[in-house]
């Protein structure tokens, strides 16, 4: 061989090194977030999204990438926004919401989606059953949308004389019916009544507690969903400002200040939904990966709360409080 066709030959594969060497290397796979409300509003959670990842052994910014789109509370965009991940071909969606879930398996049947929900996904017609979802979909549900009985039920113990409720909810969230037919069925029974008083923004929230007081409503059940879940110091201070026994899912509305919470952790689902997405990844098929419920539900009492309201809380009550607030 020629010395000229020599270095000819030994300059072209090292051309062509680096451009294997790059073909070989794996790509940073890439998730996308679609989550209804806002950056600060959802801060918390999605941190609990990212350590479920972490725990997997996905890292944002060093192995794995994330896509966000966030609704701000805006549910008509989220079609597009679910739409737009799709056309980004990420690895997986974390619909992170019940309106996104819904959203984001109306967008995909291809894209592996992980979702978290407040009602039953199988009634909902999401996935074939619990145990086997099927299809491209699983996910968590905290089944917060089934607690209404058990709210009222609670309010009896603590208010035995109490017949009228007021219920707070946000029509736009497709849970809101399973909640409000459960109430209503138990309400029924027991010869009480319900008001339904529905809000969609701050100020809606401001007005529906001005009717709570209009209405001689005796408590306040506030239903599960993520417009409420974002603004639950706001619906803490109103009630206290209104005087208004309430309830809520999650204890950071007792912590705010509200009277009582009971139902199970968001921040366990978002978690969990991390751990989905990476398990995904990692290689599992969504089909084959069950619909996580929630094991334990959380009630606390805020005695402080009740104190200012003038409520005895009876010891019963306070006896199967997982906590309470003095």
């Amino acid at each position: 061989m020629r010395r000229r066709e020599f270095i000819r030959l030994i300059g072209g594969a090292a051309a062509a090194w680096p451009l294997s060497a790059r073909a070989q290397q794996p790509t940073t796979p890439v998730i996308g977030v679609l989550f209804g409300g806002s950056p600060d509003s959802g801060a918390n959670l999605l941190s609990e999204f990212r350590k479920g990842l972490s725990e997997i052994g996905y890292i944002e910014g060093q192995n794995v990438a994330i896509e966000y789109r966030f609704a701000r509370d805006n549910i008509e965009i989220l079609p597009e926004l679910a739409a737009d991940l799709v056309r980004r071909r990420v690895a997986v969606i974390a619909s992170l919401g019940n309106l996104s879930g819904t959203r984001a398996i109306a967008a995909t049947s291809m894209i592996p989606i992980v979702f978290n929900l407040g009602f039953d996904p199988v009634q909902a017609g999401l996935v074939a059953s619990l145990a086997r979802p099927g299809g491209n979909v699983t996910g968590i549900t905290t089944m917060n949308a089934e607690l209404g009985p058990k709210w009222l039920g609670l309010f009896h113990d603590l208010l035995p004389s109490a017949t009228r409720f007021a219920v707070l909810i946000n029509s736009n969230d497709p849970t809101q019916d399973t909640f409000t037919e459960g109430l209503k069925a138990t309400a029924l029974a027991k010869g009480w009544q319900i008001e339904i008083l529905d809000a969609h923004t701050d100020s809606e929230i401001d007005t529906a507690f001005a009717s709570y007081v209009q209405k001689r409503a005796e408590a306040l059940l506030i239903a599960p969903g993520q417009l409420f879940l974002e603004r639950r110091v706001q619906l803490a201070t109103l009630a206290t400002r209104h005087a208004v026994p309430a309830i809520y899912a999650i204890p950071d509305f007792a912590e705010a200040g509200g009277l009582m919470s009971y139902g199970s952790s968001y921040a366990d689902t978002f978690r969990q939904a991390g751990i989905y997405v990476g398990s995904i990844l990692k290689g599992a098929k969504p089909a084959d990966l069950p619909v996580l419920q929630p094991t334990k539900f959380k009630f606390v009492v805020n005695l402080t709360t009740a104190k200012a309201l003038g409520i005895t809380s009876p010891p019963g009550l306070l006896a199967i409080a997982d906590e309470v607030i003095e």
